[in-house]
């Protein structure tokens, strides 16, 4: 009896779910006629009955299943295929459209040959060394501000924040305004730091710690506010300095918040692009000696300049895939240095 209990349910959740996959074909084969649209329908009231039929156990563990499907369907569909299809295509010579011969490492060979794509390479690292650095500090700092009893300081949280809700694009133009137009005006110069060789990769680090800076910022502050008040006012009783405070209590106590901003300001930096393409597009710059055209090209650009500007589909795929392999193992190597760290703290 029990056996009869378990097969039923089964047996219906099989045929529901070959009836409604079968219907599914129909359609996308072009099939026509109402055959098709009776043919889901009990497949859909088999699946559901199948689901109601089953022990509770079971029931409840397929309610969850069903229930969670669409989300990891999605994720598959564009997360896991395109990512997958597009380590195959790095391999052939795919122009967007379709394949026509497997190519091998061609394209990896190719793309380490170009002399702009490693100096993107090695203009992001510095890029992102310097963001990581100035987006830290400036959060950090605007953190301990938001975090004394000066008045206002809900205003100076929402205020520092505010920048991070404009989108990297709309904001990057808005700049570009203001470095070509208001500081020109204000300072009286001919050229604004867009156009000046030795300035231009300046002027993203600029602008994206101005956005970024307040997001970090909110993180640091609630790691500041996980400090217990007993211990700070222990170590005012024993006559710590503010200084002694944040460098032996504070700073120590929010280790695992250090982490986890240097963690998202190292992918941040590392995938910059809107910023990029708006504020300079590949600039020139002379920042690593010489005047070279496309010095402030971070890789994210130059992989989008190869594949949409360029038409290489292939080579662009390729840049992609060994820039999520450097950004991968960038990211696992400092969250492991930061964890170990902050055993040492």
């Amino acid at each position: 009896m029990n056996t009869d209990k378990k097969i039923i349910p089964l047996a219906m959740l099989a045929l529901g779910a070959i009836l409604t996959i079968y219907a599914l074909i129909l359609d996308l084969t072009g099939a026509t006629g109402e055959l098709r649209g009776y043919i889901l329908i009990l497949g859909v009231i088999l699946l559901i009955l199948g689901v109601f039929k089953m022990p509770h156990k079971k029931h409840t563990k397929i309610v969850n299943m069903v229930f969670l499907f669409p989300m990891v369907f999605t994720f598959a569909v564009t997360v896991i295929i395109p990512f997958i299809l597009g380590i195959i295509y790095s391999f052939t010579d795919w122009n967007g459209i379709q394949v026509t011969r497997f190519v091998g490492f061609e394209n990896y060979i190719t793309m380490f040959k170009q002399s702009d794509y490693v100096y993107s390479f090695v203009i992001t690292l510095i890029y992102t060394v310097i963001n990581m650095v100035l987006v830290n500090v400036v959060g950090f700092v605007l953190a301990l501000v938001c975090s004394s009893k000066i008045k206002g300081t809900s205003f100076f949280r929402s205020a520092y924040f505010l920048p991070n809700l404009i989108g990297g694009l709309v904001l990057g133009y808005v700049w570009q305004f203001i470095f070509n137009k208001v500081f020109t005006t204000i300072f009286a110069g001919s050229l604004s730091m867009l156009t000046d060789a030795n300035l231009a990769l300046l002027a993203i680090l600029i602008v994206n710690t101005w956005q970024y800076a307040g997001y970090i910022m909110l993180i640091y502050l609630t790691g500041l506010q996980t400090v217990p008040k007993d211990v700070l006012e222990a170590s005012g009783v024993d006559g710590a300095s503010a200084l002694t405070t944040l460098f032996k209590i504070k700073i120590p106590m929010i280790a695992n918040t250090f982490t986890v901003c240097i963690f998202l300001t190292l992918v941040n930096s590392f995938k910059q692009f809107d910023l990029n393409l708006a504020i300079t597009n590949g600039a020139p710059s002379r920042i690593m000696g010489p005047k070279i055209i496309q010095a402030t090209e971070l890789l994210a650009l130059n992989i989008y300049n190869t594949a949409i500007r360029k038409n290489n589909y292939a080579l662009g795929q390729t840049k992609a895939v060994v820039f999520f392999i450097i950004l991968a193992a960038v990211s696992l190597t400092q969250v492991a240095i930061s964890k170990k760290r902050e055993v040492e703290l």
